[in-house]
């Protein structure tokens, strides 16, 4: 476990999907006032979630083994797998004067940060699409994003793709759009693995937590 500056950042390994969000609302349930924020780098096993404003038709069309999960994150339909990193965001956001957009630009903007600083010359800008939240390189989607936030409290996260096989990104219309491109570090030249990318990824937002 690290700390930064009274956040901590924990690194989780693999866990599966449903009892992870069940330990993070327990977490936000019994938190105080002076409950340290806490930043969570884990991947999970394959499994298809779904937002609370998810439509069905969006997928998956095959499930192909895979779970499918209604969550209470905002968005759509995502997949997450090995190879991801996946970052929760455990944030008091109300103690820490942040609104919920001003946090949600925070999030994208530290992978916009983390792939700048680790992209090699020639290699696409990461940025912002108007309308779709996450980070998409060359148009297409790296990194996905879904939050809620109970009594000024945030829990979920992001999640970015490093090393996976995007194969079943293919039976969903990821985050509800249809067609959408879907890519990953490794594809876009950037050589660290996920345990590399996760701690800097979490520094990158902990510093900006930090500074708000």
């Amino acid at each position: 476990m690290l700390v930064a500056e009274k956040i901590l950042i924990k690194q989780l390994g693999t866990t599966d999907y449903q009892p992870t969000v069940e330990e993070m609302r327990e977490f936000t349930a019994r938190r105080g006032a002076d409950t340290p924020d806490e930043l969570w780098l884990l991947e999970h096993p394959p499994v298809y979630t779904l937002g609370l404003a998810a439509d069905a038709a969006h997928g998956p069309k095959v499930g192909g083994g895979i779970p499918v999960l209604q969550v209470d994150r905002g968005g759509e339909i995502t997949y997450h797998g090995p190879g991801q990193v996946v970052l929760y965001t455990l944030v008091d956001l109300a103690r820490r004067g942040i609104k919920v957009k001003q946090f949600v630009a925070m999030l994208e903007q530290s992978v916009i940060d983390l792939l700048g600083s680790r992209a090699e010359s020639g290699v696409e800008r990461a940025q912002r699409v108007a309308g779709a939240p996450g980070v998409y390189v060359n148009g297409a989607k790296v990194a996905a994003l879904g939050i809620r936030v109970s009594r000024g409290c945030a829990y979920h996260g992001l999640a970015l793709n490093v090393d996976m096989d995007l194969t079943p990104f293919s039976a969903i219309n990821p985050c509800g759009h249809p067609g959408m491109q879907v890519t990953q570090t490794r594809d876009i030249g950037i050589k660290e693995d996920k345990k590399m990318l996760g701690r800097r990824l979490a520094g990158i937002l902990a510093g900006k937590l930090e500074h708000a």
